[in-house]
Parts: C-alpha cells; structure tokens; sequence
C-alpha cells in the first residue's frame, strides 16, 4: 500500500477547509454591499455558481489523485471569470476604492490547489493568471492591488516547494526502506545458512581431514564450498582500487578479504558492511594478506586460520590467529637482523603509516595472534595524504623479492 505523506496530506485538508470557509465569506460581501452594487442580479448568479461548485467539489480536494488537471483548468476559470464579472457588477468608483473582487480570497484556494498538485512551477503559472485578471478588472493598479498580488504569487510558490521537498523527502524515504528491508532479509538468510549449511560444510572438512583418504579429499571440497559460500552471502567483491584512489567512495573491507579465504582460512565479519577509505581499506587487507603468508609458510599447508573483523565505533580491528606451532622467542628480531622484515614492514609498516597499529602475540606449540588495529580518523586522514594504493600480489612474491621469509 502506498505510504501518504506526513506534508501533502494535512495541506489538502486545510484546502478543503479553506476553500468552505471563504465561499462563505465571499458570499458575506456580495450581500453586504448588494445595495451599492450597479447590476446586483449577475453578481447574484455568479455567488450562487461559486458556491454550488465549492460544494460539488469538495471530494476533488482531498487529495492529489482526485484533482486532477481538468477540474484545476476549471476551477482557475470560476475564478479568473468571477474577477473579470467584478467590472460588470460593481461600480468604478468602488473597484478604485478598493472594493473586494466577486470571489474575495477564495481565488487564493484555487491557486494553492494548484501549488500542492503541481509544485511551485504551477503555482507560478496560475498565480501569474489571476494577477493578469486582477489588474484588468482594477484597470489602474494601486500600491494595495499589487501588494495583494505579490503575497498571493510568493505564498503559492512557497508552498509548492514545501510539497516538491516533501515528495522528494518521502522518495528518499521509500527507498531507505526497501534497502532496510531487503538488507534485513539478507541478514536474515545469512544467519540461517551460517547456522545450518556453513556449519554443515565445516564438520564435514574436518571429519573428512581426520578420516583420511577419499573422506580427506571430500572435506578439501566441503571446505571450498564452504570458502565459496561465505563469499556469496557476504557479497560479490567489487573492483579493487587502483593506485591513488583516494577521492572515491568507501570501500567495505570485507569484500576485499573474501578472496583471501579458502578451505582453511575462515573470516568472521559483521553483517553490515565495514567501510574505510580506498587506500586505507586496501592497505589493511594487504597486512592481512602478509599475515596470512605467514601463516602458509611458517605453520604449513594444513594449519588452521581464522580472521576477525570488528567494527567498532571508532576503529576497525582485525585479528588473524592460526593453530600452527607458534613463534619462538626472539625469532622475529633474527629475522629483523637477517634482512627479513614481512612483520616489520608489510605488516607493522603498513599500519604504522596509516595511523593504526599492530600487536603479534605467539606462545609455542598455541599458535600465533596477529591483532591489527586501524583509527578510522587517522585512517581517513592519512590514506588521503598518502596517495593510497591497491591490494598487492600475494606477498609470497615480496618474499622471494627479499630472499626468504616475511617473517
């Protein structure tokens, strides 16, 4: 069902009540000043049309659907045609006296009508019409005729805007609707294939790699399904930025470590998207990457790994932990000494640069806990002035660049 406007409805009914109203005291003049009329009897049957339309038509003006262009174009008409007969009816020495026009102020409404069906371009048009007859019907314009009709042109436009704003506002709000509701559905099935078929496809993997020989082989493809189906319901990636993006819109991080999951490489993410800046979110990924690099090279082919991200108020923290058999205890400052600086620079560097910062926890035989912490103002801040650049290769290339491994 059609959602009505909080705006445009109020307005007709107060058309409505207004357009009553003033027939009433259109009227009210005709017979209060009948005995100065020069030719009473046509302003007589002119009262007794503007009061039998008024009535009929009531149903027109409560909202836009029923006034349609036909009944405005006739309604303009009654009010255009009963300022003109003012001439005829009423005597020159009151018109100059400033005397009131046939219709008064109920000529107002028919202006109005067409401001909150059409907006402020009718308005105008109209507006302008019952100027034209005004001065026609003065002959002379004196400083009241044009004040009356300055107010009556600038009130109709203005109120046609408000309607043209307030259609535009309750399109904009339609739309955020339907993005709300479909985004909640997708939430919606998300959850249910993370709780049933994702979960499925992960015990599968890890019966068949504890099982051995054919079953080892159908966990492999249980657990690419399952790799394939995150990425789905997480979203297909978009383009990765190019270097120097730094001007274009935020981009959701987790599509950009979609790729870098596999059958043993799990990520966690919220359900809404996590969006940082071009250079910043590509940077943070390529840290990922390294991190992960690590992992493949140093826990083996069969380790575990888990990514996490966590969007929070004023920071993005991802955290990539492992079940490999850890690092020993001052290896990481050999390698530093040895030219190999993956966690000094690819990892540590990177986020140095971007504002963020790194912490490596790793106990012997327990794994290794990469947490990488990212401000998203200082990463907005710097990516901009930093140039930015895209997702690089796999970092096992910087490795073999360097001589060895990143760690």
């Amino acid at each position: 069902m059609a959602m009505k406007m909080s705006v445009e409805q109020p307005l007709w009914r107060a058309l409505l009540a207004y357009r009553v109203l003033t027939c009433g005291y259109a009227v009210a003049l005709y017979v209060h000043a009948y005995g100065e009329l020069r030719h009473p009897l046509p302003g007589g049957v002119y009262m007794a049309v503007l009061t039998g339309w008024t009535l009929a038509t009531l149903g027109r003006v409560k909202n836009a659907e029923r006034c349609t262009r036909g009944f405005l174009a006739a309604d303009l008409t009654v009010a255009v045609g009963g300022i003109l007969l003012t001439g005829l009816v009423d005597s020159p020495a009151r018109i100059q006296a400033g005397a009131f026009t046939l219709p008064s102020i109920w000529t107002a409404g028919s202006v109005l009508a067409y401001a909150v069906k059409g907006g402020w371009r009718w308005a105008a048009v109209a507006s302008s019409l019952v100027a034209a007859a005004d001065l026609i019907e003065r002959g002379t314009p004196s400083r009241d005729t044009l004040h009356n009709l300055v107010l009556v042109w600038i009130a109709s436009i203005a109120i046609g805007y408000v309607v043209e704003v307030a259609r535009a506002s309750e399109r904009t709000l339609a739309r955020a609707l339907q993005i709300e509701a479909a985004t909640r559905e997708r939430e919606r099935l998300a959850r249910d294939i993370h709780d049933g078929v994702l979960q499925v496809l992960a015990m599968v993997q890890h019966r068949g790699s504890q099982a051995g020989g054919e079953a080892a082989e159908l966990g492999r493809l249980a657990g690419e399904q399952q790799a394939a189906l995150r990425t789905l319901i997480s979203g297909a990636p978009p383009p990765r930025p190019p270097a120097g993006d730094t001007t274009g819109p935020p981009h959701d991080l987790r599509t950009l470590l979609n790729p870098l999951t596999s059958a043993r490489i799990t990520l966690s993410a919220p359900g809404t998207p996590v969006l940082l800046a071009p250079a910043a979110a590509a940077e943070l990924a390529a840290a990922v990457a390294a991190a992960l690099d690590n992992v493949r090279k140093h826990a083996g082919e069969r380790a575990q790994a888990w990514i996490l991200v966590e969007d929070e108020p004023d920071a993005v923290l991802v955290t990539v932990r492992d079940d490999g058999p850890g690092i020993a205890e001052g290896r990481l400052a050999a390698a530093a000494d040895e030219g190999r600086l993956g966690v000094a620079q690819s990892i540590r560097g990177r986020l140095r640069d971007l504002g963020g910062s790194a912490e490596l926890v790793s106990v012997p035989g327990q794994g290794t806990e990469v947490e990488l912490r990212l401000p998203k103002e200082a990463a907005a801040a710097r990516a901009g002035a930093r140039g930015g650049a895209g997702l690089p290769a796999r970092t096992e290339e910087l490795s073999e660049a360097k001589g060895g491994s990143t760690r």
